[in-house]
């Protein structure tokens, strides 16, 4: 496993984060403690859930994916060797179910509280907004609506104000952002440097992969002269950059199969992509998903790769991309492919 740290913190994460969602889902509880055990093994310290989790949300299954975690902690014992990372949900029909009130200092205490609850901790070292209250584009949208009714206000120095007095409580240790934009990212970072006593967000969790690399225009730049790491999310596209669903082929149990409404990364150009970078690792004798994660693994802003898994098998292939490095031929092919068919799936 290769090391790097949360950005302006002394915490060493693995590049590989071992991701939560399917957790409750397309996995059980012993599935779910089978992978954290195998992960623990591969030396993979650092684990992202959410209070939201298991995806798609569903009002029964409120949190799970947390309770599962927190029993494996009282199991194993190993909480101090994990970093841990969670989330509190936004404001969205879909998260109803959750709570109506966003990020009111009120409904962060409680998130967090549920959270520690839940997870067994009396800490949790990364704790993130996961997507922003205002109106803008994410969750697969291409573009900025600038007609959109919005009402938000914004109380972005009343957000900090409640995660510090969680830092200083001892509840957190440090801050991120998720599904965030350029602009939301620097009206974060410029709230902490103009009030010193707010604190800083050091990672933003965005989706990034082949078919998505918006990452790269404008938060790149933000994340390496800002020193925000991107914890990079869906970087196998839902599993369409393993190639399993080239052929129109429908795997049993599969997430897709199991939800064709996710169709964020299965559009007509998308596919088309995911056929030529198919074809790409085919020809340099790769397997098209560790092609995938190692691209993601080896960009500068990355400070961790998100992988998830339904099976050890795929979260063992999944693990052992940290060990691939890219050709400069590969490296060259991909970008070729990129020119051609740039962010398919936003």
């Amino acid at each position: 496993m290769k090391y790097t740290f949360l950005p302006h913190t002394n915490i060493r994460v693995s590049k590989i984060c071992l991701g939560t969602m399917t957790w409750g889902r397309q996995n059980s509880e012993e599935q779910a403690h089978e992978q954290m055990d195998y992960a623990v093994e591969q030396g993979i310290n650092f684990f992202d859930t959410a209070e939201m989790y298991p995806i798609p949300p569903k009002k029964e299954l409120y949190a799970v994916t947390e309770e599962f975690i927190g029993n494996w902690f009282k199991k194993t014992g190993k909480r101090e060797e994990i970093v841990l990372a969670t989330k509190i949900a936004g404001r969205a029909d879909f998260t109803k179910h959750i709570r109506t009130t966003g990020f009111s200092r009120e409904a962060i205490i409680s998130a967090v509280d549920g959270s520690l609850q839940r997870l067994q901790t009396d800490y949790i070292d990364l704790y993130q907004l996961h997507w922003p209250e205002r109106n803008t584009n994410f969750f697969g949208q291409r573009g900025f609506n600038a007609e959109a009714t919005d009402l938000w206000e914004d109380n972005i120095h009343q957000v900090l104000e409640t995660l510090r007095d969680l830092v200083e409580e001892g509840k957190i240790r440090h801050v991120g952002l998720s599904n965030e934009t350029p602009w939301g990212t620097m009206r974060f970072l410029e709230e902490s440097k103009v009030h010193r006593t707010l604190p800083r967000m050091v990672t933003i969790q965005n989706p990034y992969s082949l078919l998505n690399r918006l990452f790269e225009v404008g938060l790149s730049e933000v994340s390496m002269r800002e020193k925000i790491g991107l914890l990079a999310y869906s970087p196998l596209a839902f599993g369409v950059l393993s190639g399993k669903y080239l052929g129109d082929v429908q795997p049993r149990k599969a997430r897709l199969t199991l939800f064709p409404n996710y169709k964020r990364y299965s559009g007509d150009t998308a596919t088309e992509a995911t056929k030529k970078y198919h074809e790409l690792a085919q020809n340099h004798g790769l397997s098209m998903a560790q092609m995938a994660l190692a691209f993601v693994n080896s960009r500068p802003f990355v400070t961790s790769n998100i992988i998830g898994a339904t099976t050890i098998d795929q979260l063992r292939e999944n693990i052992e991309s940290i060990d691939v490095e890219l050709s400069d031929e590969v490296l060259e092919g991909i970008e070729e492919i990129h020119e051609s068919i740039p962010n398919p799936a936003p």
